[in-house]
């Protein structure tokens, strides 16, 4: 789940609006983009890079082993099942509002491929200096330096915020990981933590969450046994019980998925957790320093 810029990467969808753009962003800053898919203008070329008919037919003539979808919510599950059936390693599903019973049939296909899923609802991968996957900025200089910080968000814009505060404060970011939104997704907030605790570039984490789910208290049951120091800011603190806020995901239910609940278990790992996201750079420097 961290892109690396050797990584050949297929867009599904690059001939869309949304498609084109980004291709052409994550081609600028160094992404090997090495084909598209659209059906309809299979045997074309668009961005430079050739359009197959499907993700099958660009693994045998191109090759990929990570793929990208601009794709509909509707049309998603084909999409998706397309990549990985193709034999895909990395699938980064950008799309919102997938139906929550085609996730769970994609994630079943991924787990029997091999396939590790990204999202949906994300907004992508960085790995600074490198390349990007996805939606995220990873090309604006202000946001994205390399260096030797992991971030984890289920939120594109309040990831974007924490990787903006970082560089202000002097870091840079070995990797980011957007996990994405919504309650059923393909990589948990545990498992990126695991990959980024593993990570020989990574020297500390910072994990950007949100109120709904337990995402962030699993997460927290692994940060107790890390070496490496890990900082925390949990969107949501001031949300009402039982109102859904902006993610699918970002609901509380009774006294499970609160801030206080995700707060609470995080301190008890021994977890820092910020009140505002400005304050991740001296944290940060405490916790390298102690």
């Amino acid at each position: 789940m961290i892109v690396r810029q050797q990584d050949r990467v297929l867009v599904q969808g690059i001939t869309g609006r949304q498609g084109s753009f980004w291709t052409e962003r994550m081609q600028a800053y160094g992404t090997r983009i090495v084909g598209g898919v659209n059906p309809k203008k299979a045997g074309s070329e668009h961005c430079g890079v050739p359009v197959f008919a499907s993700a099958r037919d660009a693994m045998d003539q191109a090759g990929f082993n990570a793929s990208v979808l601009f794709i509909p919510p509707l049309a998603a599950k084909g999409a998706a099942l397309d990549a990985v059936e193709a034999g895909a390693k990395t699938l980064v599903m950008l799309t919102e509002f997938v139906p929550v019973q085609d996730v769970m049939e994609i994630l079943a296909a991924a787990r029997t491929h091999g396939c590790c899923v990204v999202g949906p609802n994300t907004a992508g991968l960085v790995t600074p200096g490198e390349c990007f996957v996805g939606i995220m900025p990873g090309f604006n200089g202000n946001i994205f330096q390399p260096g030797r910080i992991g971030v984890i968000s289920r939120s594109g814009s309040l990831g974007t915020l924490l990787c903006l505060n970082l560089v202000r404060a002097g870091f840079g970011q070995s990797a980011f990981i957007g996990i994405g939104g919504d309650p059923v997704s393909g990589t948990t907030m545990r498992e990126a933590l695991e990959r980024l605790d593993a990570d020989e570039r990574t020297d500390a984490v910072v994990l950007v969450g949100e109120i709904g789910g337990a995402k962030e208290e699993e997460a927290a049951d692994y940060a107790a046994g890390m070496a490496k120091p890990v900082v925390a800011f949990i969107a949501g603190r001031a949300s009402p019980p039982g109102k859904k806020m902006g993610h699918a995901g970002a609901i509380v239910m009774g006294d499970q998925g609160t801030h206080a609940s995700k707060k609470a278990a995080f301190e008890a790992a021994g977890v820092q957790v910020l009140d505002m996201p400005s304050g991740v750079g001296p944290a940060l420097s405490a916790a390298l320093a102690g």
